[in-house]
């Protein structure tokens, strides 16, 4: 007996009702955050961000970006799941990471070349300021601490005393080997950051699970924080720390020992690394332990992960060694963090529409991924579960620390890319519909705002 299932049972199978609500919840805090940041703003009792929850100015344009970020998000759309099932995986990578690259740039030309990319990081507040001064680089480390507190003559910029000192000398290397200025950097931040576009599938597949891989590249090649990738430091951030995740899922699974070492040298000074890059990136920890705990299942030995702390013990003497000790850094940077504009910052605001600003880089997906991940995790302990639900908690962390009120839609791109790790929990039928959703966010953002980074 043949049975078709009628227009409403499969809207039903693709949307389920939970799916549903949990869509619409999340589309009232976004709603919300944006009425009463508004209301607030209007008021007398203003969230210092013009368009809150996003940091941005209210500017409605299209730009010489616009049709080809349309011709990608439909490209991408109509035949990234089809291309992902089929593709033999390195191509796959590859046309991964290509439409991830096309997709941030034309975001970003929606703008126009100085105004999406070039002016991005030449900016007054920003790291390309510093960069010329930096002419002794172990002298720079040893006196950073130095100027990191605000109301002095040589007080660094906004971004780069709100820090540790690994994030100026990733531009100040950039500059020593000709790719100095605005436009080199922003294409470095892009081309860097779009690596996330590969590290997510390969680490799923590098924890035993290619069908979940696969399914991601799309979700991850798409994603809307493409928005704050093209051009800004944070977006590098999430490609260097993506892909030491990666090298550490590599080096745990690999069956072979000399790759397995190499794996994890660099996994280990990369993960090191980070944490001179942002603060906030100790937060990376729920990722590793997912990494860990998914790699561990399949038989990974004990010695590589020593190996891999012991490279990121020799990243961390070296910056001590050259003066800069990280815990003094953090406690001077909390001062300056209230010297600024957080100090007018109302937490009883950003604690929630943070969680706003946040769903609108990750993708309306996020919130569906992170239920239907809660719910697996009761009898599926895999790395398209535990690595979605490590981003999220790593989320929560920096939400409740009250150091991140406003701007985390690029803060927490680091995180953000981790959603789609989990896009194989969404049933098949909804997958094209949460990629236009997301799509459509992204190019929404990009044409009704002018994001300041």
């Amino acid at each position: 007996m043949i049975t078709t299932q009628t227009p409403a049972a499969r809207t039903e199978a693709a949307f389920p009702a939970a799916d549903r609500i949990t869509t619409a919840l999340a589309g009232a805090l976004v709603a919300a955050s944006i009425a009463v940041g508004a209301a607030l703003n209007l008021s007398g009792a203003p969230v210092q961000a013009q368009t809150a929850p996003l940091f941005a100015l209210w500017h409605p344009h299209l730009g010489v970006g616009t049709p080809a970020a349309l011709a990608v998000a439909a490209a991408a759309v109509l035949h990234g799941p089809r291309l992902a099932a089929i593709l033999p995986w390195r191509r796959l990578l590859a046309a991964g990471y290509a439409t991830s690259v096309l997709w941030t740039l034309s975001l970003a030309m929606i703008d126009g070349w100085r105004l999406g990319l070039a002016g991005r990081l030449t900016a007054q507040a920003e790291y390309l300021t510093e960069v010329p001064a930096v002419t002794d680089i172990p002298a720079m480390l040893a006196g950073f601490t130095g100027r990191i507190l605000d109301f002095q003559p040589d007080s660094w910029t906004t971004h780069v005393s709100g820090h540790p000192p690994g994030a100026l000398l990733v531009f100040v290397w950039l500059d020593r080997i000709g790719l100095g200025g605005g436009g080199p950097a922003a294409l470095a931040c892009v081309l860097i950051g779009a690596l996330a576009t590969v590290a997510v599938p390969v680490t799923l597949r590098a924890l035993g699970r290619e069908d979940a891989a696969r399914v991601a590249v799309p979700f991850a090649a798409l994603l809307p924080g493409a928005v704050w990738i093209g051009a800004s430091a944070d977006g590098l951030f999430a490609g260097l720390t993506s892909t030491a995740l990666a090298l550490l899922a590599l080096a745990l699974t690999s069956r072979r020992r000399a790759p397995a070492v190499c794996f994890a040298l660099a996994a280990g000074a990369l993960l090191a690394f980070a944490c001179y890059l942002s603060y906030g990136l100790v937060l990376l920890a729920p990722l590793v332990a997912a990494v860990l705990s998914a790699a561990w299942r399949r038989g990974a030995a004990g010695p590589v992960l020593a190996t891999a702390l012991a490279a990121g013990l020799a990243v961390v003497v070296a910056f001590t060694a050259a003066g800069f000790w990280w815990l003094d850094g953090y406690h001077l940077v909390v001062q300056r963090y209230y010297q600024g504009i957080a100090a007018e910052r109302a937490y009883g605001y950003w604690a929630w529409a943070n969680l706003a600003a946040f769903l609108l880089s990750a993708g309306p997906v996020a919130a569906v991924i992170g239920r239907r991940a809660v719910v697996a995790l009761r009898h599926d302990r895999a790395a398209h579960v535990l690595l979605p639900l490590a981003a999220l908690v790593a989320v929560a962390a920096a939400d409740l620390s009250g150091l991140s009120k406003a701007e985390v839609e690029r803060i927490w791109l680091p995180f953000a890319v981790w959603l789609p790790a989990g896009a194989a929990l969404l049933p098949a039928g909804s997958r094209r519909g949460w990629l236009a959703a997301g799509a459509v966010t992204a190019l929404t953002v990009n044409h009704l705002l002018l994001t300041i980074w």
